[in-house]
């Protein structure tokens, strides 16, 4: 499976972004779709995720600012992130965990890095 991201970059604090990841493989194989970021010095962390069924998991810390949406025809999802803080700041990964009857394996994209500074 190959995830591929954009729509990364620098914004203002305040500002918004939305990033876009593609996969490879249809959706329906995928028990889990979402991001993923790494700041910098800190450990990978949630962001927001789709699960399998359909139900969607929020960091607290981006709740009521960022929103997952996916559309099924063009196997992409998509993090539309609003109200950007500094904190904000990372490298945001997709991420796709393949339903086990697929093979179970893990797959990330390559990362896309967003800046929240003025």
């Amino acid at each position: 499976v190959q995830l591929v991201e954009s729509g990364g970059g620098l914004v203002q604090p305040g500002g918004s972004l939305r990033l876009s990841c593609a996969a490879s493989e249809s959706s329906f194989k995928f028990n889990a779709w979402g991001y993923y970021r790494q700041a910098p010095g800190k450990q990978r962390e949630l962001v927001a995720i789709f699960n399998y069924g359909g139900s969607t998991n929020y960091a607290d810390s981006v709740k009521g600012r960022f929103n997952i949406s996916r559309d099924n025809a063009k196997n992409t999802v998509y993090l539309q992130m609003s109200s950007l803080k500094p904190e904000d700041t990372a490298v945001y990964y997709c991420y796709a965990g393949l339903r086990a009857i697929y093979g179970g394996k893990d797959y990330w994209g390559e990362g896309t890095l967003v800046t929240v500074s003025s």
